[in-house]
């Protein structure tokens, strides 16, 4: 009967471990917000909540029409999209770190004329930009200059560590 109180105890005991060692070796999930700026205005925003070690990717598309030649008439649409990956790499109380990469299409602010001086639609560019470990103070805001001018695109993060529930 001892021997059999033993293997129960021990059997019992084992499996609290194992359960302390799997909670305490879950990942934390991070909560996350990043807005696009483009001259000091708002222009798109994203939000997720995504565990430690885990990717997050969304794709936001806008479709522009702008009015060309000499009439003003519509032309083709031009589809200015922005994919970005989000990737908690590092969580705490104090502090998360996040892993970003972006990839935006992006229309200059100067509209070119033809030797007449009718109108063109703006020139779409690709704009690609990656931060291995932006580092943000949890709850607060942090900034990224994706481009510094022409026009200016700067990514506002903020992020932070839900708190544990408990029972």
């Amino acid at each position: 009967m001892w021997k059999a109180r033993a293997a129960v105890l021990s059997a019992a005991w084992f499996t609290l471990s194992i359960a302390a060692h799997a909670q305490t070796a879950a990942q934390p999930a991070v909560h996350w917000e990043l807005q696009i700026m483009r001259d000091g205005q708002q222009i798109d925003s994203f939000d997720a909540t995504t565990t430690v070690g885990q990717a997050h990717t969304e794709t936001h598309h806008h479709d522009v029409t702008h009015d060309v030649g000499c009439k003003d008439k519509p032309a083709g649409n031009i589809d200015l999209s922005r994919t970005l990956t989000v990737s908690p790499t590092e969580a705490s109380t104090d502090s998360v770190t996040l892993a970003i990469e972006a990839q935006e299409t992006l229309e200059d602010d100067s509209a070119p004329q033809t030797v007449e001086g009718c109108k063109l639609p703006p020139q779409p560019r690709e704009v690609t930009a990656s931060h291995p470990g932006l580092t943000i103070p949890n709850g607060q805001w942090a900034t990224w200059t994706i481009v510094d001018k022409n026009p200016t695109l700067v990514y506002r993060v903020r992020a932070s560590v839900p708190p544990l529930k408990t029972n």
